[in-house]
Formats: C-alpha cells, sequence, structure tokens
C-alpha cells in the first residue's frame, strides 16, 4: 500500500491539495493557493505541489493516483422544470443539489414564450426537465419540451419524467437536432423519489463539463481522475461521518454548515421528522442526506449582500449597524481573508450571517392552523431542532478567530420560532479543511476516511 494518498480540491478562489499518511491515518501535509481559472488552473496547481514537495512525494509517480474534486467554471448552473411547484418541481430542485449543481432557477405547469425566453437568457449548462408521475400526466412535459427545443440551443438536456411520455419527449428534442438524455422519473409515484439515476447523470454532465475550464484537461493527463463536484464530495463526507461504516461507529445525525467564498452550502443527514406531538407532515418528504446551497451568501463574492443582511437584522432588533463600507472592500482584495482588529470584527459579523442565513433556508417551519375543529400544527420540511451535532467546514469557518461564534448562527438558542433550526447542538469544526478528501477517499476506504476525520473533528 502507497504510504501517502493525495487529494485536490480545484475551488473558484483556491487551490487546495492535502496528502494522507494512508499507514499512520493521519494529515500528512496541506496547501492551498489561489486557483487560475483565468489564465490556466494548472499554474495554482503546481504552485501548490512545489509547496507540497516540501514534506511528501508529490512526484509524476504519485500523482498518478490522486484524486480530485472541482467546483471551477462556477460549477454547473441548472434549471429546474417540474408540474407542480410543491413536487415535481421541488423534486428537481432536490436531485440537482444532491448532485452538486447550483441551481439559478426553476418553473412548474406549461412554461409560456416568455419564460422560455428567460430560460435561454439565463444560459444554463444543463436543464432538468420533470412532470408526472409514471403514467400520469404527459401533456405539460410535452409541451415544455415543445418550448424549450426552440431556444435552448447547446444546452444539455436530462429529461427525468412520466416515462410514459419519455420516448415522445426524446423526440421532440432530437427532430432539432437538441441533445437529450432520458432517465428514470424523479418522482415515480406521488410523493416518492427517485434521485440515484438523475444524479449520476448530472454527475456526468459536470465531469465532461469541468474540461472546458483552462488547463483541466492537461490535469487529468496528471492524475488519476477528477471524480465528483467539490459539494458532492463534502456531502459524501458528511454522510460517513454521520452514519459510520459496518466497523466504525459515526457521530450520528448532524447538520453540516460549509462556508466558502462564493456559496455557503448547508447539508443535513437527518430523518427530521417531527419532534413536536400532533404534526401533521405537509409537502415533498425530503431525503435523509439533504443539501442545499445558497449562491448569495458567499464570504467573497457577496460581500455586499451580507453587510446589507446584518444591517437589516441589527434595524429588525432595534440595533444600531455597525457595518462600514471600507472593511467590505478591504475584505474583498484580501480574497475574504481578515486583516487586523476591523476586518475580522466583520468577517466574523459576516460568516455568522451567512450560517445563520443558510441554516434558515434548509430547514422546515412549523405552521399554525385555525380549523373549524380546532387548532392544528403542520410542518413542511425537515424538522432539525433536536440534532445534537453541527459541523462546520470551509476556509472562512476552519480559520476564523471565533468559530463557535459563527456556527451558534446555526442555532435558535432559547428564542421561540416557528424555524425548525436546532435548538442546542453541540458544535463541532472541520479543523484542517479537509472534509473535500475525507468525500474522496470515502468511496474506496471509508474506515480509514472516517478514523481520519475524526481526528481532525474538534469541538468549539
Amino acid at each position: 500500500m502507497d504510504k501517502h494518498r493525495i487529494f485536490i480540491d480545484f475551488g473558484s478562489t483556491f487551490t487546495k491539495v492535502v496528502a494522507f499518511d494512508m499507514e499512520k491515518e493521519e494529515l500528512a501535509a496541506r496547501v492551498q493557493t489561489p486557483s487560475t481559472v483565468d489564465t490556466d488552473v494548472t499554474i495554482g496547481l503546481r504552485t501548490a505541489l512545489n509547496s507540497l514537495s516540501e514534506t511528501v512525494d508529490a512526484s509524476e509517480a504519485a500523482m498518478k493516483k490522486a484524486m480530485a474534486c472541482s467546483s471551477l467554471a462556477g460549477g454547473l448552473k441548472m434549471i429546474c422544470i417540474g408540474l407542480v411547484p410543491e413536487y415535481t418541481t421541488e423534486a428537481a430542485r432536490i436531485a440537482a443539489l444532491g448532485a452538486g449543481a447550483k441551481v439559478i432557477g426553476t418553473y412548474s405547469y406549461e412554461l409560456s414564450q416568455s419564460e422560455a425566453n428567460e430560460i435561454a437568457k439565463k444560459k444554463p449548462d444543463i436543464i432538468l426537465l420533470t412532470g408526472g408521475t409514471d403514467g400520469g400526466n404527459k401533456k405539460t412535459i410535452c409541451h415544455n419540451a415543445h418550448m424549450l427545443a426552440g431556444v435552448c440551443g447547446n444546452t444539455k438536456i436530462i429529461v427525468a419524467g412520466n416515462k410514459s411520455a419519455a420516448d415522445e419527449v426524446r423526440d421532440i428534442f432530437l427532430n432539432v437536432g437538441v441533445g437529450v438524455v432520458i432517465t428514470k422519473n424523479v418522482m415515480p409515484e406521488f410523493g416518492e423519489l427517485n434521485l440515484d439515476p438523475v444524479n449520476a447523470e448530472i454527475r456526468e454532465i459536470f465531469i465532461r463539463h469541468i474540461t472546458e475550464a483552462k488547463g483541466i484537461a492537461h490535469v487529468r493527463s496528471m492524475i488519476a481522475d477528477v471524480i465528483m463536484p467539490t459539494p458532492s464530495a463534502v456531502l459524501e463526507a458528511a454522510k460517513l461521518i454521520a452514519d459510520g461504516t459496518k466497523s466504525e461507529k459515526g457521530l450520528g445525525e448532524l447538520l453540516l454548515v460549509d462556508v466558502g467564498g462564493a456559496t455557503t452550502d448547508v447539508c443535513s443527514v437527518a430523518s427530521g421528522i417531527p419532534t413536536k406531538s400532533g404534526v401533521t407532515m405537509i409537502g415533498l418528504e425530503e431525503p435523509y442526506a439533504k443539501r442545499t446551497v445558497e449562491g448569495d451568501l458567499g464570504l467573497y463574492h457577496n460581500l455586499d449582500t451580507l453587510s446589507e443582511l446584518c444591517s437589516i437584522s441589527q434595524y429588525e432588533t432595534g440595533g444600531h449597524s455597525e457595518i462600514s463600507q471600507p472593511p467590505v472592500s478591504l475584505l474583498r482584495h484580501t480574497l475574504g481573508v481578515p486583516r487586523g482588529e476591523e476586518q475580522t470584527r466583520e468577517h466574523l459579523m459576516f460568516s455568522r450571517k451567512a450560517v445563520s442565513t443558510a441554516v434558515e433556508r434548509h430547514v422546515g417551519k412549523h405552521e399554525r392552523k385555525i380549523t373549524h375543529n380546532g387548532e392544528i400544527w403542520l410542518q413542511k420540511g425537515k424538522d432539525l431542532s433536536n440534532i445534537a451535532i453541527v459541523l462546520g467546514g470551509g476556509g472562512p469557518l476552519a480559520f476564523s478567530a471565533e468559530p463557535r461564534y459563527v456556527l451558534e448562527g446555526a442555532s435558535t438558542g432559547d428564542s421561540e420560532t416557528l424555524s425548525l433550526k436546532p435548538r442546542s447542538p453541540r458544535y463541532v469544526l472541520d479543523s484542517k479543511y479537509i472534509l473535500f478528501a475525507i468525500g474522496l477517499l470515502a468511496g474506496s476506504e471509508p474506515n480509514k476516511a472516517l478514523r481520519i476525520a475524526k481526528k481532525y473533528l474538534v469541538e468549539v
């Protein structure tokens, strides 16, 4: 067995390289350098490998066994189209997010011409077309296929709707020369999710898509493979850490918040069933392992948005905003790395707001209804109020001056709220920023991956 295994994450802001000592089951080295996606990604990679070679073997032979994930080229931008917003459209959105994509729009029912034109202007990488349970409504998905066929150009089309309409939909696209992939329905029966087939198709397109990033084709000749989107690798790590393996116990159900420069992602590995007695679930049943991505909450690309959110929250609570424009500008020009006391304070505030807002959007909510039979309580989405562990990941958290303060944004604390955010969890940090590497290793050596992860998960 090789002593060291090397794992790479090509991020939109930084290129990260991690080496694990597989015999000692520990981190041997970790380096990162600014990504060079605008010129040639191999420039940033070679800079990182030069630093790594001071500690471990990063020779050409060693790199041939390296594995990578990537969120270059902005990740996959997807449009999801279904029949009913709360069901097939939501199923499509869940599938896209679970596969590591960034959803830039959702549409339901029969598309109008203006909506079709709007979709074309957004220039998505993939359109996921769903609609109808198997044997159910065919009219809507066929109508939407006709509308898209006239405007989608070179956009990749995945169809995961009513199987009875699959042949007709395929012909609609092929007749105008548009490539299309037909896969199994994301919701074959009402309320029943089938996400794995469409996830596999999305990831396959992702692997082909990232070769468009400058230099990636050369990278693939240097290493074993780029095997998945970075968000998928992090989700795999979260599932491993929560569930464990047959011989290695996991930590149990958890919520993971991954704060990045471009997005803040949230993963929950939990059933999310009601903890309040007498509550009725409504809406689509959500997957045990769920991911959401917030493209307006990145700590580098969305500083203005976070500044505004902080100002609004202080105003609503009667406080006085202390946010000032100069620190925001300075943070932007330092890749989000704070320098000095004032920038550190602003960075902590923005990080906490990103965590709080992203988790609020991820979790479910209670709703109180008064009926002729009296009061009833409804729950839509996951109840994560009793989750015992909130796991923090991403550079802004791993290198934060006060990670607990930031992670506490994920909790409701003692406040009375209809939000089903965690109430009193423990806060655990991916202290070495290695979750992506854990996820990549999990596929081949899950026991070792889990034991390594446990060594660097630090309660804060």
